[in-house]
């Protein structure tokens, strides 16, 4: 097995593998609210899950979508857009030869701009709150991608 700390980018490799467990468990948290949101409020996508409230025909009306479920749905849906390709640019990012404070402020902003996009989308906070926070975060994954850019086209 590999020891992350004896790697030439170590900081940073340890950094960014700090700051995306982070932003899994976000993610993977929110499996668990869309949940607990079908639970609280007896809406449900498949006619299996609609057992565990009641049998025949009155536990159909169960089969159906809600506004707050969707809502936690979105929030998801949007982590799995962004999440992923942080992590994916992240990873190759962080054996850049990036300095760590350039790779902790693109991280931390990163993970601020999501935790802040699932706030602005469930409260809901008024536009543009939820935009700029989710354009925050897509443009810090574009500045990794610009910065494993140069570095490909200095290679020899």
């Amino acid at each position: 097995m590999i020891d992350v700390r004896e790697l030439k980018d170590a900081d940073v490799v340890v950094a960014f593998v700090e700051y995306a467990i982070l932003v899994v468990v976000k993610m993977m948290l929110m499996s668990v609210t869309t949940a607990f949101f079908r639970i609280k409020k007896k809406a449900f996508a498949n006619p299996e899950d609609v057992a565990t409230v009641g049998k025949g025909e009155g536990a159909k009306k169960y089969l159906r979508t809600d506004p707050d479920v969707e809502r936690v749905r979105r929030i998801h849906l949007n982590d799995l857009e962004n999440i992923i390709p942080f992590l994916l640019v992240g990873f190759f990012y962080s054996f850049s030869g990036v300095s760590r404070s350039t790779a902790l402020w693109h991280y931390r902003i990163f993970v601020v701009s999501r935790v802040f996009h699932t706030f602005a989308y469930l409260i809901p906070l008024p536009q543009p709150c939820r935009g700029l926070s989710w354009f925050i975060g897509y443009m810090v994954t574009f500045s990794m991608i610009g910065q494993l850019g140069l570095v490909y086209y200095r290679m020899p």
